[in-house]
């Protein structure tokens, strides 16, 4: 949930709810290329979607790991007050619809993904647009890692180290224009690979957006990694993007596209079903989802359905560091 770094001088959280940080502290000695697809069972129910979470043979990391080819590592000083989620359950129950509907089917099929090369293109209203190799982005700023709480739509909830830097650093460095006040995300349409994107759920391929405020904001993070190492295929490589005071869908995937723009981009939630997800999505115990409550959530790992709830926090938890962003809005109605 907190991190701590001295870079901008910006800090997480405060001392009292900072425990030790050796839960982690074997695994940052580099950050590790994760091989391909792992498996796991087509599950429909949510009790089997949790248990599937839960079982640990099916998801496991692969034996062979090689150096992540460019960038640098910066990991230390990575705290948290809360347990973090397991590795098998963070990668195994995942929401990538290009790869299937249920939340096992990323981990079944996003192995057909080909993450390299990979290019990640600017445009729109800057000073420096362009195409940026993977290892041009990995490049710009030193790698860090950040524990933070992510929020599923759906009530559920985990907590993942992840590896990456500051959007804001990609966005100083291609200098947009003073017109600009969004960022659009456009994230890869590979049909070949993925194999779902003929269903009639969104209007591929997806697109996410962020007012340039957020976007700005040092908690929203370039990502290219999770627990030491480089993301999985069904996590979102070889690029994503982490919001963790939003809900998860809005942290886009396999990001090919990086568009700055005047106008309010139509994300592919939002174009799908506005009166559900709304182009904010921050997460608000306040506002409920039509189909069910936001209140409260549970743990991926914890017991599934029988675990005790938690009551959902303003902002995921984050509203010290993020609620200046939203002063003076109505988030009933900007939900």
């Amino acid at each position: 949930m907190f991190i701590k770094t001295n870079r901008n001088g910006f800090s997480h959280g405060v001392s009292s709810e900072i425990t030790d940080r050796c839960v982690y502290e074997g695994r940052r000695d580099l950050i590790k290329l994760l091989a391909t697809g792992v498996a796991g069972a087509a599950m429909t129910s949510w009790a089997s979607r949790e248990a599937l979470a839960q079982t640990a043979g099916q998801t496991l990391k692969p034996g062979k790991l090689a150096p992540l080819a460019g960038g640098k590592s910066n990991l230390a000083g990575a705290v948290t007050m809360e347990k973090v989620t397991d590795y098998k359950d963070a990668s195994s129950y995942n929401n990538f619809y290009e790869f299937g509907t249920d939340k096992s089917d990323p981990a079944k099929n996003a192995h057909a993904l080909k993450t390299s090369p990979w290019t990640v293109e600017i445009e729109g209203l800057v000073k420096k647009p362009g195409k940026y190799g993977l290892e041009d982005l990995l490049k710009l700023s030193a790698q860090e890692e950040r524990i933070y709480r992510m929020r599923c739509v759906e009530g559920w909830s985990m907590v993942i180290p992840w590896v990456g830097y500051s959007l804001s650093e990609l966005i100083k460095k291609v200098e947009p224009l003073g017109s600009a006040k969004y960022v659009e995300f456009v994230t890869q349409l590979d049909p070949k690979a993925m194999r779902f994107v003929d269903s009639p759920v969104l209007d591929w391929p997806y697109v996410e957006g962020l007012r340039m405020d957020e976007a700005m904001n040092p908690l929203t993070l370039l990502t290219f990694g999770m627990y030491g190492e480089v993301l999985p295929n069904q996590s979102g490589a070889p690029v994503r993007l982490v919001v963790p005071w939003k809900y998860g869908f809005k942290s886009g995937k396999s990001i090919v596209k990086i568009r700055f723009t005047d106008k309010q981009p139509l994300t592919a939630w939002n174009k799908a079903a506005g009166n559900e997800y709304g182009f904010f999505s921050n997460v608000n115990p306040n506002v409920d989802h039509p189909r069910w409550s936001q209140a409260t959530e549970r743990r991926i790992g914890e017991d599934g359905l029988f675990a005790k709830k938690r009551k959902t926090l303003m902002f995921n938890g984050y509203e010290a560091q993020v609620g200046q962003l939203y002063a003076g809005m109505d988030l009933k109605k900007f939900f």
